[in-house]
């Protein structure tokens, strides 16, 4: 026969676990709003840095012998050095939210296993570096505390080592990955290829380019644009990981509500039959014992 009392004190503790979920859920669902129109602005900010983008260098490639001589869209199939970033979630209990941007990085490593090109990872956020230290695999670079509270400075000091190496000849080839925001119950992992840079996928206007630049400022501006545009992406990529990081928690502590409320009604119902029983046995006891006196 079950104890009482300790079906009793696991009936507290699950009430107390589901308390807690129930607040986390709470809290989530504040931040991921704040997180949500971070994310919508920035992305509207990308939209015409994109355009900006894709009108002077489409211009430089038009009117210029030769075409654009930048380093950042040199193409290169067979690259040497190929660096992944991505961002991951400085906590967990956001069900497999962090995981899902793991597969992807490991995906991307086996396209390039057995190939003479080498990957060397780039983490941001405490739970893709612990995953990967466990497995015995080097990182480059270890960032933690940006992803939870991402600002465009620190998306700056991350972007910049990236780019650094790029323009250094230290890499090839930059591959950007996290798992981002769709809406309040859908995350997608999105990896970007993002340098060199792809004018094809840059979103372009149909609109005449009311842009006036001197041609002989033209590379410079283009040089300057394009360091923003990685510098915005980066700080894109950790907005949207951070929203869908809460929206994921959110379901997340839902569910973990959802379960302990059941497991509560379970105990509740255990508990009860074990109560009775006790009773029944108790009064078998009484009436035995009067019997045995009669």
């Amino acid at each position: 026969m079950a104890n009482l009392k300790d079906i009793k004190r696991n009936i507290k503790s699950v009430k107390n676990t589901q308390k807690t979920t129930k607040a986390m859920k709470l809290v989530s669902t504040a931040k991921l709003k704040r997180a949500e129109e971070a994310a919508k602005k920035s992305r509207e900010y990308a939209k015409k840095l994109n355009e900006m983008l894709s009108e002077i260098s489409e211009s430089i490639n038009k009117f210029k012998v030769g075409g654009s001589t930048s380093r950042f869209f040199e193409t290169n199939d067979n690259p040497k050095v190929v660096d992944i970033l991505f961002v991951t979630a400085d906590k967990g209990l956001c069900g497999g939210f962090n995981i899902q941007t793991i597969k992807r990085v490991k995906s991307i490593m086996a396209e390039y296993e057995g190939s003479s090109t080498k990957v060397r990872l780039r983490a941001v956020g405490r739970k893709g570096i612990d995953y990967f230290r466990f497995q015995g695999i080097d990182l480059l670079e270890k960032d933690i505390g940006i992803s939870s509270a991402p600002t465009y400075e620190k998306a700056q000091d991350v972007i910049k080592k990236t780019v650094d190496d790029f323009v250094n000849g230290e890499c090839e080839k930059v591959i950007l990955v996290h798992n981002g925001y769709v809406n309040m119950i859908t995350q997608e992992v999105k990896q970007t290829g993002l340098i060199p840079v792809d004018t094809i996928k840059i979103e372009t206007k149909d609109a005449d380019s009311m842009m006036e630049i001197e041609s002989d400022e033209e590379e410079k501006v283009l040089d300057e644009l394009v360091r923003k545009y990685f510098e915005y992406n980066m700080y894109y990529s950790l907005i949207d990981s951070l929203a869908g990081e809460h929206s994921a928690r959110m379901q997340a502590m839902d569910n973990a509500t959802n379960n302990a409320k059941e497991k509560v009604k379970e105990l509740t119902i255990k508990y009860n039959k074990a109560r009775q029983e006790a009773i029944t046995t108790e009064l078998i006891e009484i009436i035995s014992g009067m019997e045995a006196l009669n």
